[in-house]
């Protein structure tokens, strides 16, 4: 008996390769359960929208720190407009403000918008940087 090679030869031509996917749709989903049921999930506290560290002393000496904003032009303190202590477009804050209020920083539009404490007035709040 003889082999006919030419025609196993045409015939695997004709065939064309089939990739059965159900298999490999089980293996991601074998292996997503379970990394699902061994990860370990942590909740986020969402107290600080600013994103600023909780900081529980200050370090330093300085009373006032600077923050440097590149094309800074409005700066507001509690609602008022505290816009003529920019020099060289940056702002100095006082410590207890960056310790116990908030500061906003929009620098795509040139913007600080700054929460102080309710013992902290504006005008104490920021001052005019020192060169």
């Amino acid at each position: 008996m003889t082999l006919d090679t030419q025609r196993y030869r045409n015939k695997m031509r004709q065939k064309q390769a089939r990739v059965n996917l159900v298999p490999l749709i089980d293996v991601i989903f074998t292996i997503l359960i379970f990394l699902m049921v061994t990860s370990s999930f942590q909740a986020v506290d969402t107290g600080s929208v600013s994103g600023k560290p909780q900081v529980s002393q200050t370090d330093g000496t300085s009373q006032y720190y600077l923050i440097p904003v590149t094309g800074l032009k409005n700066v507001t303190v509690n609602g008022v407009d505290m816009s003529k202590d920019i020099k060289n477009d940056a702002i100095a804050v006082h410590r207890d403000v960056i310790d116990y209020g908030e500061i906003i920083i929009k620098a795509k539009e040139g913007t600080i918008i700054i929460t102080s404490p309710s013992n902290i007035p504006p005008d104490k709040a920021v001052s005019i940087p020192q060169s």
